[in-house]
């Protein structure tokens, strides 16, 4: 169950970073309230996680999940663009969670 709170909580991260910046400097109340319940859940599922798995496992996981998370979104719906080198580093940033996980011995 932890995996899945770990999930969540990555996931939830990437939900705040979206609405932070949909809130368009916190000009915007209702992204300001979903950034912050955004956060708040992010925080409460990363909790739980490292209730059961080690910090230093949880937390390079949850940011990891959020950075490339928060990468396809804005490539999805702000339409950023990049460099072939950077998704190379983007894949590498991937495989380095994917490795984290499957080394873990959780």
């Amino acid at each position: 169950m932890a995996w899945i709170y770990l999930l969540l909580a990555g996931l939830s991260e990437v939900l705040w970073a979206t609405t932070m910046k949909l809130s368009v400097g916190f000009t915007k109340i209702g992204w300001v309230i979903v950034t912050i319940i955004g956060l708040i859940t992010s925080m409460v599922f990363l909790l739980q996680a490292v209730k059961t798995l080690p910090f230093s496992l949880a937390y390079p996981i949850w940011t990891g999940i959020g950075a490339v998370g928060s990468v396809i979104i804005g490539v999805i719906l702000f339409h950023d663009q990049f460099s072939l080198l950077t998704w190379f580093f983007v894949t590498l940033l991937i495989v380095a969670i994917v490795g984290i996980k499957m080394t873990a011995g959780e």
